[in-house]
Protein backbone atom coordinates (compact mmCIF):
# COMPACT_ATOMS: atom_id res chain seq x y z
CA UNK A 1 0.00 0.00 0.00
CA UNK A 2 1.29 3.46 -0.94
CA UNK A 3 0.61 6.87 0.59
CA UNK A 4 -0.72 9.67 -1.61
CA UNK A 5 -1.49 13.30 -1.00
CA UNK A 6 -4.26 15.08 -2.88
CA UNK A 7 -3.60 18.81 -3.15
CA UNK A 8 -6.73 20.87 -3.73
CA UNK A 9 -6.21 23.95 -5.88
CA UNK A 10 -8.26 27.11 -5.35
CA UNK A 11 -9.65 27.18 -8.90
CA UNK A 12 -13.09 25.66 -8.32
CA UNK A 13 -16.35 27.53 -8.81
CA UNK A 14 -17.28 28.73 -5.31
CA UNK A 15 -20.90 29.20 -6.41
CA UNK A 16 -21.24 25.55 -7.44
CA UNK A 17 -23.78 23.54 -5.42
CA UNK A 18 -21.05 20.89 -5.07
CA UNK A 19 -18.83 23.35 -3.20
CA UNK A 20 -20.82 23.29 0.04
CA UNK A 21 -20.30 22.14 3.60
CA UNK A 22 -22.78 19.30 3.03
CA UNK A 23 -20.78 18.10 0.01
CA UNK A 24 -17.55 18.15 1.99
CA UNK A 25 -19.18 16.28 4.90
CA UNK A 26 -20.48 13.61 2.53
CA UNK A 27 -17.12 13.31 0.79
CA UNK A 28 -15.21 12.95 4.08
CA UNK A 29 -17.72 10.35 5.29
CA UNK A 30 -16.98 8.32 2.14
CA UNK A 31 -13.23 8.66 2.69
CA UNK A 32 -13.50 7.57 6.32
CA UNK A 33 -15.66 4.58 5.34
CA UNK A 34 -12.97 3.46 2.88
CA UNK A 35 -10.55 2.84 5.75
CA UNK A 36 -7.80 4.48 3.66
CA UNK A 37 -8.19 8.09 4.77
CA UNK A 38 -5.14 9.40 6.66
CA UNK A 39 -6.24 12.98 7.34
CA UNK A 40 -6.18 16.35 5.68
CA UNK A 41 -6.72 20.03 6.21
CA UNK A 42 -7.23 23.36 4.56
CA UNK A 43 -4.00 25.29 4.04
CA UNK A 44 -3.57 28.76 5.49
CA UNK A 45 -1.01 31.50 5.03
CA UNK A 46 2.68 30.76 5.33
CA UNK A 47 6.08 31.53 3.91
CA UNK A 48 8.95 29.96 2.01
CA UNK A 49 12.30 29.99 3.75
CA UNK A 50 15.71 29.63 2.11
CA UNK A 51 19.15 29.48 3.65
CA UNK A 52 20.73 30.77 0.44
CA UNK A 53 19.37 33.84 -1.28
CA UNK A 54 15.85 35.04 -1.82
CA UNK A 55 13.15 32.42 -1.15
CA UNK A 56 10.50 31.82 -3.77
CA UNK A 57 6.94 32.96 -3.11
CA UNK A 58 4.57 30.44 -1.54
CA UNK A 59 2.47 28.30 -3.84
CA UNK A 60 -0.63 30.45 -3.58
CA UNK A 61 -3.06 28.25 -5.53
CA UNK A 62 -3.11 25.41 -2.96
CA UNK A 63 -6.11 25.48 -0.64
CA UNK A 64 -5.99 22.11 1.12
CA UNK A 65 -4.77 18.54 1.16
CA UNK A 66 -5.99 15.02 1.87
CA UNK A 67 -3.84 11.95 2.58
CA UNK A 68 -5.01 8.54 1.41
CA UNK A 69 -3.61 5.04 1.04
CA UNK A 70 -3.93 3.28 -2.32
CA UNK A 71 -2.30 0.49 -4.31
CA UNK A 72 -1.39 2.81 -7.19
CA UNK A 73 -1.84 6.27 -8.68
CA UNK A 74 -4.95 4.94 -10.42
CA UNK A 75 -6.26 3.76 -7.04
CA UNK A 76 -5.61 7.20 -5.54
CA UNK A 77 -7.46 8.79 -8.47
CA UNK A 78 -10.59 6.86 -7.46
CA UNK A 79 -10.74 8.98 -4.30
CA UNK A 80 -11.59 11.98 -6.49
CA UNK A 81 -15.13 10.67 -7.01
CA UNK A 82 -17.36 13.12 -5.16
CA UNK A 83 -14.51 15.49 -4.32
CA UNK A 84 -16.13 18.96 -4.14
CA UNK A 85 -13.19 20.68 -5.84
CA UNK A 86 -13.33 18.32 -8.84
CA UNK A 87 -17.15 18.39 -8.91
CA UNK A 88 -17.00 22.21 -8.95
CA UNK A 89 -14.67 22.29 -11.96
CA UNK A 90 -11.43 22.72 -10.04
CA UNK A 91 -8.09 20.93 -9.96
CA UNK A 92 -6.71 18.30 -7.60
CA UNK A 93 -3.04 17.35 -7.83
CA UNK A 94 -2.18 13.78 -6.80
CA UNK A 95 1.33 13.03 -5.51
CA UNK A 96 2.82 9.82 -4.18
CA UNK A 97 4.60 10.09 -0.83
CA UNK A 98 7.57 7.74 -1.36
CA UNK A 99 8.88 5.76 1.55
CA UNK A 100 12.57 6.36 1.94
Amino acid sequence: MNDYILFMHDDSDERSPFNSEASWNSYFAMLRASGRFSGGSSIGLGECVSRNGQPKPITSHLSGYIRVEAESLEGARRFLTGNPVIESGGTVEIRELPRS
